[in-house]
């Protein structure tokens, strides 16, 4: 089907679902900024993966990540986040998107399973009535402890200084 590695335009995935529908196969979507990947992300994806037959993942705009993480983020550019989470083996293909939420690539991919993490138990999801309003299935997986990319610029920025 795709190439590993693969990341797509909104179009080329439309096309991409399409020969999944046709062929009966499941599709699994998820979406988030993934700066700075670390275990926790490649988790988080495996778990989405193991749902169905196809991993699409939604990645921020670097406005978006912006606003929504703050002043300085994203450390890593969008160009170069989608890249490394298409080229993940669990990961069929990312799709870059500019607004805040996934709300529209739900909307258009209309996925079987929409996949965020436990984090959402508490948290609005905005993405969930656009899922459930075609029929499709909200999932939210637990989360590795202690990973997250907040956690690890914290830790860097604690680090002493080199000395010479």
């Amino acid at each position: 089907m795709l190439p590993m590695g693969t990341v797509l335009t909104l179009p080329q995935a439309l096309a991409a679902r399409d020969e999944l529908r046709a062929a009966g196969k499941t599709l699994v979507f998820t979406n988030g900024h993934f700066d700075l990947l670390h275990t926790g992300h490649l988790d988080y994806l495996e778990k989405a993966r193991a749902m169905g037959d196809a991993l699409f993942v939604g990645v921020n705009g670097d406005a978006a990540t912006e606003t929504l993480k703050g002043r300085g983020r994203p450390i890593v550019l969008v160009a170069d986040r989608a890249r490394l989470i298409a080229a993940l083996c669990c990961v069929d293909a990312a799709i870059i998107f500019e607004s805040l939420t996934a709300t529209s690539l739900v909307e258009a991919l209309k996925p079987e399973i929409y996949v965020k993490g436990g984090d959402y138990q508490t948290r609005h999801l905005p993405e969930r009535s656009a899922v459930e309003s075609y029929g499709g299935r909200v999932v939210l997986v637990d989360l590795l402890p202690e990973r997250s990319t907040s956690a690890l610029i914290a830790r860097i920025r604690a680090l002493p200084e080199p000395t010479q």
